[in-house]
């Protein structure tokens, strides 16, 4: 065991935000701590390092354990290089080297003597020290700082940096790669992922999962959580609940409790009701007897343990939005877009268009200009070069990582309202609930809200709006897990087209249809959602690895182009699956057409045969029977063809 919190009670005034709390990890272990914002997570982990003091309660540490912590904000003033920060972190092993040098001089002068005890003594303790240095893994110890710092995001020309230069999301990267070198036997990381891309973040996730000790994480990235972790412990309600597994695991299992709390919940509230009703009627009938079985129904009632009724997570989607009017077919179509920076070039010649109904995201390093793209489209800032066209009727709606467009005086409600005067309270109030804000919180003045619930009122306006086309900056940032899973399901029932720019994995998973990865000043398109990107990003990385004999320069254009080519043939695939798909659909819909205009002919010879005047004409007879046997003949032809049709359709 290497961490145990038993107990532990915290609250602030008469609120509290931690209840009896109890859970462990062991040697190894890598476990998540999640709840919504506020929920006390982090008080949690400052009470566990000894920042706070619980008010009951108890943190046991194992023995000879030593442990890390990285908060969320980091104010490192030093004015060491960053390397120089993250190789002067394990002050023991500079020591044993500069040891070794010292002794490694010293029998360079004693060396005179070869027969001298002197020097027999300076070889055991160098033999000693050295030992002890490989035993750290001192010899590959800059190698290891330099994969650190590439792995976290920096490159090599970043190295020489002054640390009090960096920002804070520079810095925290600086404290996370000291907290890793240092590979102390618990690691406590409050929501790492924060400033890191998708490549250091997948490399991150390599890192902790191999990490030879026991990590304890605040995420709210659950497609990170499902890479690292193996347990999780969720704070709800200012209580604790462990559940074994990654984050999928813990959703499934919850939802199962969840079902059988409500179920045993029920069950109790319909054996009280029924007792209530029995002893009621017992009282009725006003008979000694009657009343005393009714009082000893009573206390037996009293000693039940009620169960409380759980708590309704208002976690799906229970509104569909709808555009006010339907944009054509092609929605945007960008062509040979250009930007710079003085020198610095972000992307150049870029090209691609978005149909009605997709939900793109653009992915990328940071720094490689997504927000840029974003803000060129909706006029906030002039490309270099290239066209814009926008389809028929198509209307934008832009949610930038500001929230610039909440009046911070109002409330929830009349943020709402002012925008959308025809809307009456019920209906405003079932489109705030959608978006967790329920009963008062509706009429909290925004300015005292958090960051992540101002984002989900400028989300719920978003939505509202007449827009048919959404672009989102970063849409998911500063929210909650619970907030993140009613936004999916928001843009998921959405009918109008969405483009937005994400780091958060889980969500483009499970929200994007395509998409559009920034690279070497290139988009590469991918059909499909995060997976798919995963699994097709290898042809670009075996290209990368093909190139590496040539020059760099020849490299970085046959990667770019390889990629390009890749994003083609998969764009070419995607329309001819989709033309595929249209002529089946019209096969179809001529098959029942066909089949309907068949059986009204049916119809007509049937009335035919009816006819009295054709019981003598053998001859009509026949010929009507003959057309009526190729008819049905003909319709079970059709039938069989359009089963076939329907099966390709549904694959």
């Amino acid at each position: 065991m290497v961490l145990s919190c038993n107990n532990i009670t915290k609250s602030f005034g008469e609120k509290y935000v931690l209840r009896d709390v109890s859970f462990h990890v062991n040697d190894n272990e890598k476990a998540a701590l999640i709840g919504i914002n506020g929920a006390g997570k982090s008080t949690l982990f400052k009470i566990i390092v000894g920042e706070m003091t619980a008010d009951s309660g108890e943190v046991i540490i194992g023995k000879d354990v030593s442990f890390g912590y990285l908060s969320q904000n980091q104010d490192l003033e030093s004015c060491n290089t960053i390397y120089e920060e993250l190789f002067n972190t394990n002050a023991h092993l500079l020591r044993l080297e500069e040891k070794i040098e010292s002794l490694h001089g010293q029998i360079e002068a004693e060396s005179a003597s070869p027969d001298s005890e002197s020097l027999k003594k300076l070889y055991d303790e160098y033999e000693k020290t050295n030992s002890e240095y490989e035993r750290l893994n001192g010899y590959a110890y800059k190698s290891e700082v330099t994969g650190i710092l590439k792995g976290l995001g920096f490159s090599e020309d970043e190295f020489g940096k002054k640390v009090n230069t960096l920002s804070g999301g520079q810095k925290t990267r600086v404290a996370l790669g000291k907290l890793l070198l240092m590979k102390p036997g618990l690691i406590l990381l409050d929501e790492p992922t924060n400033h890191l891309d998708m490549n250091s973040i997948a490399w991150l996730e390599g890192f902790l999962a191999n990490y030879k000790g026991a990590v304890l994480v605040i995420a709210h990235d659950r497609y990170f959580l499902d890479k690292v972790v193996t347990k999780v412990v969720e704070i709800e309600n200012e209580r604790a609940r462990c559940y074994l597994g990654n984050y999928t695991d813990f959703a499934n299992k919850k939802a199962e409790v969840r079902k059988a709390e409500l179920k045993a919940y029920l069950n109790q509230q319909r054996d009280i009701k029924h007792q209530e009703a029995v002893i009621e009627k017992l009282r009725s009938f006003n008979r000694e007897k009657s009343i005393k079985r009714a009082e000893s129904r009573e206390k037996m009632l009293d000693k039940i343990e009620r169960l409380e009724k759980p708590v309704e997570i208002n976690d799906e989607m229970k509104i569909s939005f709808h555009p006010a009017e339907v944009s054509g077919n092609d929605v945007l179509t960008v062509t040979g877009l250009s930007k710079s920076y003085g020198a610095q070039q972000l992307f150049s010649d870029i090209s691609f268009d978005i149909r009605r109904g997709e939900r793109v995201a653009i992915i990328g390093d940071n720094g490689t200009g997504k927000t840029t793209i974003l803000k060129i489209l909706n006029g906030l800032v002039e490309p270099d070069a290239g066209e814009i066209k926008l389809g028929a009727k198509v209307t934008i709606g832009y949610y930038d990582q500001e929230h610039q467009v909440l009046n911070p005086e109002n409330s929830p409600f009349e943020e709402i309202s002012d925008a959308h005067p025809l809307m009456d309270n019920t209906e405003i109030r079932n489109v705030l609930a959608a978006f967790l804000f329920t009963g008062e919180e509706v009429f909290t003045p925004i300015k005292l809200l958090s960051g992540g619930e101002h984002g989900r009122v400028s989300l719920a306006k978003l939505m509202l709006s007449n827009a048919n086309l959404l672009v989102l900056d970063e849409p998911t940032n500063h929210l909650d897990i619970t907030s993140k899973e009613l936004l999916e399901n928001a843009l998921n029932s959405y009918t109008g087209t969405v483009l937005y720019v994400s780091h958060d994995r889980y969500f483009i998973n499970r929200t994007a249809t395509r998409i559009l990865d920034l690279t070497s000043k290139q988009l590469v398109p991918y059909i499909g959602n995060y997976d798919y990107y995963v699994a097709h990003k290898d042809i670009v990385e075996a290209a990368k690895l093909r190139t590496n004999e040539g020059t760099k320069n020849a490299a970085a254009t046959n990667v770019t182009a390889t990629a390009q080519s890749a994003g083609k043939q998969d764009w070419a695939a995607h329309k001819e699956e989709q033309a595929r798909l249209r002529k089946i659909q019209n096969e179809i819909k001529k098959i029942e057409e066909e089949i309907a205009r068949l059986e009204e002919e049916e119809a007509e010879v049937d009335k035919e045969l009816e006819n009295p005047a054709y019981f003598t004409d053998h001859v009509k007879l026949n010929e009507l029977t003959k057309r009526k046997n190729e008819i049905g003949e003909t319709i079970t032809g059709l039938m069989n063809r359009w089963e076939e049709a329907q099966e390709e359709m549904q694959e």
